[in-house]
């Protein structure tokens, strides 16, 4: 609840300063639209916007990089205050968010799950944890509270038979996601959720177990994240915000539709030309965009799963937030 306490206090925080800045304008002085965006991005990997940008796909427009990014909570933040023109985080962050009244709209998808590309929780080989009964009184790493990793521990846990007041008892750490792995062998903590290149470079280590995959908790393969703008900055700048979405929705396709091979090469040519004192070392572990729908396609259930979990567990009430009001698909050439 302290974490839940947390998370809605900075969500208040926001909507307080959108209060306050509502009439403000997000165009130019002169009344054309914003033609350089500002955003996060994340040492050693490459967004689909990054990539958009790289591939011609986004014609004029430019990205300015501002810093890297710790997590979803944090960017909704950023976007909701205009310090960033649009950002990406978890869908169950995006409704915790918008209950709060912190009026962003997705545009197209960041992130998923698949059977190549997932998140998984992982214990030290010889560890005593093997089922939710376990976990009771054990610390779990997390890169971010609020978000993907507790939103998939917390329901494995309730799969497992564990009660509310149980849950309790488990204890989410936030570990950074470049120390998660070392933490884990140090012995820190007894379980880390881990995705991605950092999962793959631990199994490739060695000495750990997975417990369980969050495609498996959910049940299928699915887009878990979306890139979003305010709703302001979409009225203030619908043609910078189609234009945007159309050619992040292409640069998805391309990732979808090329060899992996040539997709690798290609994130090394943008992390060695960028010049951000950065290694690609750990790009030879990607292997899927992990995003279900062709171009990055937002579909209704994708947030319905959420909204669901949400009011199940107490978070939302029944009718609060509606998954039409979070996200639109009218810019992505591949929903027609």
């Amino acid at each position: 609840m302290k974490k839940l306490a947390s998370f809605i206090l900075i969500t208040s925080l926001i909507s307080s300063i959108l209060a306050g800045c509502s009439d403000d304008q997000t165009t130019s002085a002169n009344g054309e639209e914003d033609k350089v965006l500002q955003y996060q991005g994340s040492p050693g990997s490459v967004s689909f916007p990054e990539l958009a940008e790289d591939l011609g796909y986004l014609g004029d427009l430019k990205l300015e990089y501002i810093g890297d990014s710790v997590g979803g909570p944090e960017s909704i933040q950023l976007t909701a205050t205009k310090q960033i023109d649009f950002g990406a985080a978890f869908n169950g962050a995006i409704i915790k968010s918008h209950s709060q009244n912190v009026k962003i709209k997705s545009v197209v998808g960041s992130y998923g799950s698949d059977e190549n590309t997932y998140i998984g929780a992982y214990v030290l080989e010889g560890s005593t944890i093997k089922s939710a009964k376990d976990f009771i009184g054990k610390k779990v790493g997390v890169n971010i509270l609020g978000a993907h990793l507790e939103f998939v521990t917390k329901d494995y846990l309730r799969q497992g038979g564990l009660t509310e007041k149980e849950i309790e008892q488990v204890t989410l750490v936030t570990v950074p996601a470049a120390n998660a792995e070392q933490t884990l062998r140090n012995e820190q903590i007894d379980v880390v959720l881990l995705s991605g290149i950092a999962r793959d470079r631990a199994l490739e280590t060695g000495g750990v177990v997975e417990l369980f995959k969050d495609i498996d908790v959910f049940g299928a393969e699915f887009t878990a994240g979306d890139t979003f703008f305010t709703e302001q900055y979409i009225k203030d700048n619908p043609n910078t915000v189609k234009q945007f979405t159309e050619g992040v929705a292409k640069a998805i396709d391309w990732a979808q539709t090329t060899p992996r091979e040539e997709v690798i090469a290609r994130f090394e040519k943008i992390i060695n030309e960028r010049g951000r004192k950065e290694t690609a070392d750990n790009l030879k572990y990607w292997k899927s965009t992990g995003i279900t729908e062709k171009g990055g396609v937002i579909r209704p259930s994708e947030y319905d799963v959420w909204i669901d979990w949400l009011v199940k567990s107490g978070e939302l009430k029944e009718g609060q937030v509606k998954a039409e009001d979070l996200y639109t698909n009218e810019y992505n050439p591949f929903a027609k």
